[in-house]
């Protein structure tokens, strides 16, 4: 069975140019045994924000269910992708979530921080697994608060604090006396990273320097002018897709050293194809998934869906850093559902028993796309390891092994943020 994607059919009435149509049927899941079918729910922004960066990834989890369902599927069942535009709006985010539901998905990756913090009182009342792979609340790592909001990937604090630690690693005497200027996008998302980096400027002895840009990020050359007046040490970016690709821009325009120049995990191959890839070349950034098409899981996609005209997107776009993004974490749903149909081969799975499948995984690394990455109902983002990567010019090349920096601050605040949370609500 190839995968399922509805959007028409789910009340949207969407026009996405995304290599499926409005409402292409690869396969016929609804002439199977529906208790053999798991669906997934993807309502993610194509349209306003993220664009390119939703796409790719949302392709690569696409592409990696067709690999799986290709195979004969997991444990006596294969799966159904239902997709989504939300537009990064917490409005529409509810209300796929809602249809979404009806529709009887085990998972929704929303793949947006203000659409997932909207939907997580809901998730948690629904018993829904909210996925927030690369996005959404940090403090949602504590399964004991959020036992239905599952990361299952470094979220923001533990990339800001990793991005930190290296910076202060490579300096000759670290970063202490030193600035660091942070231009983010003025949202949830750019907002999440600076507790972490409030906290590691007083630790480390480093000026801490913010400087915010409004939504979705088109327009920064005012912001530039004041970070170079600042006159940084090291700059950290923290945007998404155009607000990146701008920001890149912008640096290099405004003198900032790429080598010194760094971002979490939203800059890719296609980021600096628009900004031009020598321009880019030297900047950093970190990677919680091995780009380009060495990995196994990736090759095996190429030879297995893309080659046989299954692929869900351009084949140009497999292997890039979003791609295996969404391939890597759509590897660990399914390997929760391995997990949950080993401990009870009973269909249909639910979604309690495959958070509970979630939450058994152990040191799981997708054939090495992965860190070795292990989930427990306590710690939902699996460790918060990644790596510091440098773009070459043509490709990410990693410049350390896989660490995790600063996870005794990371938790301090998770779990005071998470106790914030029982309290209020917020």
């Amino acid at each position: 069975m190839g995968v399922l994607s509805r959007m028409a059919g789910l009340g949207l009435g969407l026009g996405l140019t995304l290599g499926l149509g409005a409402a292409l049927v690869a396969g016929s899941a609804a002439a199977q045994d529906a208790d053999t079918v798991v669906k997934f729910g993807m309502p993610q922004d194509f349209t306003a924000v993220y664009t390119f960066v939703t796409s790719e990834y949302n392709q690569g989890q696409r592409d990696y269910l067709s690999l799986v369902n290709g195979r004969g599927g997991v444990g006596g069942v294969t799966f159904e992708a239902l997709v989504l535009d939300h537009g990064n709006q917490p409005q529409r985010g509810i209300e796929a979530y809602e249809r979404l539901k009806k529709a009887g998905v085990l998972t929704v990756d929303a793949l947006s921080t203000p659409v997932s913090r909207a939907l997580v009182p809901r998730a948690m009342a629904d018993h829904m697994n909210l996925l927030t792979t690369f996005s959404g609340r940090s403090d949602a790592a504590d399964g004991t608060t959020f036992p239905w909001v599952i990361p299952m990937s470094p979220m923001y604090w533990s990339q800001a604090a990793a991005v930190v630690s290296y910076m202060n690693q490579v300096s000759e005497g670290g970063l202490k006396g030193k600035k660091l200027a942070y231009v983010y996008i003025d949202s949830p998302f750019g907002r999440e990273p600076l507790p972490v980096l409030n906290a590691l400027a007083e630790a480390d002895g480093f000026e801490l320097g913010t400087f915010p840009y409004p939504s979705p990020g088109s327009e920064q050359s005012a912001v530039w002018t004041q970070v170079r007046r600042f006159r940084p040490d090291w700059t950290i970016i923290w945007g998404g897709g155009i607000g990146q690709t701008v920001a890149l821009r912008e640096a290099v325009r405004n003198g900032i050293p790429r080598d010194r120049l760094a971002t979490g995990v939203w800059l890719s191959e296609s980021d600096a194809e628009i900004v031009g890839r020598e321009q880019a070349k030297g900047v950093l950034k970190f990677e919680a998934v091995a780009s380009g098409r060495e990995p196994k899981i990736i090759a095996d996609i190429l030879a297995e869906v893309v080659a046989k005209g299954k692929g869900a997107g351009p084949e140009e776009k497999v292997g890039t850093a979003y791609y295996n993004m969404g391939v890597g974490m759509m590897a660990m749903v399914v390997e929760g559902v391995r997990l949950a149909l080993a401990a009870d081969p009973t269909l249909p799975l639910t979604a309690e028993r495959l958070n509970a499948g979630l939450t058994s995984i152990r040191d799981f690394d997708a054939e090495g796309l992965l860190p070795p990455t292990t989930l427990t109902p306590e710690d939902h983002q699996g460790g918060g390891a990644g790596r510091m990567a440098a773009w070459d010019g043509t490709r990410w090349v990693a410049k350390t092994d896989w660490f995790a920096a600063h996870q005794d601050l990371v938790w301090k605040l998770v779990r005071a943020e998470a106790e914030h949370y029982r309290k209020t609500g917020e």
